[in-house]
C-alpha cells in the first residue's frame, strides 16, 4: 500500500470560500484543485490513500477537506486548520474533530513574526482537548522555530506531533548542518515524527535525485529512525 501522507485539495467560491489564514499569506490559486482530480492523479499514479490537508488559502472553514474524507474515506483522511490567535479555538478544534472526522490540525508558526503561536497560554485548552482524542498535530515551519515544537512536544506528550517537510532544510546549512541540529534534536521527544516531503524544492538542482538534499535525509532517518519517518509529496502545492 502507499500513503502520501500530504496533499492539498482545494475548491474555489461559491463551493468553498478562498481567503488567506494568515495575513502575510497572500497566495491564491486561479483554479480548483478539488477532490475528483486528486482521486484521478493517485488512480493514475498507483497511491492508495492520501491525507488531504487544508491549505493556507482556503480560510479557517475546514468543510470541503473534511466532507471529501467523510465522502471517500477508503482514500482520504482530513487535517484542518483552527486559528491560533482565536481564544475559542478550543471549541472549534473539538466540533472538527467530532463532528467532521478530522484527525487533527496543522499550525504554522512562521508566519506569525511577532508571537510563539504554539506557547500561547491562550492554546492550552485546545491542545487539550486534541490531546483527549488522541490527535495528531503537524507543524509548518523553519529551523529558527524548532524551540516551539520542543516545548509542546514535551507538554501534551499524548499528541503525535509531525514536522512538515522536515522543517525546511537548505543545502546551504551543510556540511555542519549546525542550524538545522534544533530540529534532529526534536528526535528525543517520542511523539515527534518526521515528514520527508516537498524535497525538490529544497534542492538547488531542479533534476532528479536531488543529490544536495541526501546527507540531510539520511541525518533525520538516522535521527528518528525509521519507523518514525513518513513520507509525503505536497502535492500540487497551491496551483493546478
Amino acid at each position: 500500500m502507499i500513503v502520501d501522507t500530504h496533499v492539498h485539495i482545494w475548491e474555489m467560491p461559491p463551493i468553498a470560500p478562498i481567503g488567506p489564514s494568515a495575513l502575510n499569506f497572500t497566495s491564491k490559486p486561479s483554479a480548483h484543485g478539488n477532490a475528483e482530480l486528486q482521486l484521478a492523479d493517485m488512480d493514475a499514479n498507483g497511491v492508495d490513500k492520501t491525507v488531504i490537508v487544508q491549505t493556507s488559502f482556503s480560510t479557517w472553514d475546514n468543510e470541503y477537506v473534511a466532507e471529501s474524507a467523510i465522502r471517500y474515506p477508503d482514500r482520504f483522511v482530513s487535517m484542518g486548520l483552527v486559528d491560533p490567535m482565536d481564544d475559542d479555538n478550543e471549541t472549534e478544534a473539538v466540533r472538527w474533530m467530532d463532528e467532521r472526522q478530522m484527525q487533527g490540525f496543522r499550525f504554522h508558526p512562521q508566519y506569525y513574526d511577532y508571537v510563539d503561536i504554539l506557547k500561547r497560554p491562550e492554546n492550552d485548552a485546545m491542545f487539550r482537548q486534541i490531546e483527549k482524542r488522541e490527535g495528531i498535530v503537524q507543524i509548518h515551519n523553519r529551523p529558527e522555530h524548532a524551540h516551539q515544537l520542543d516545548y509542546v512536544a514535551a507538554r501534551y506528550p499524548g499528541i503525535i506531533w509531525l514536522i512538515d517537510h522536515m522543517m525546511y532544510p537548505e543545502p546551504n546549512m551543510g556540511p555542519s548542518w549546525d542550524v538545522y541540529k534544533p530540529v534532529l534534536n526534536l528526535a528525543n521527544h517520542q511523539n515527534v515524527l518526521m515528514k520527508i516531503s516537498d524535497i525538490h524544492n529544497r534542492s538547488e538542482s531542479d533534476q532528479r535525485p536531488f543529490a544536495d538534499m541526501h546527507d540531510v535525509i539520511k541525518m533525520a532517518i538516522d535521527s528518528f529512525g525509521i519507523d518514525r519517518v513518513m513520507w509525503g509529496t505536497g502535492y500540487p502545492g497551491y496551483h493546478r
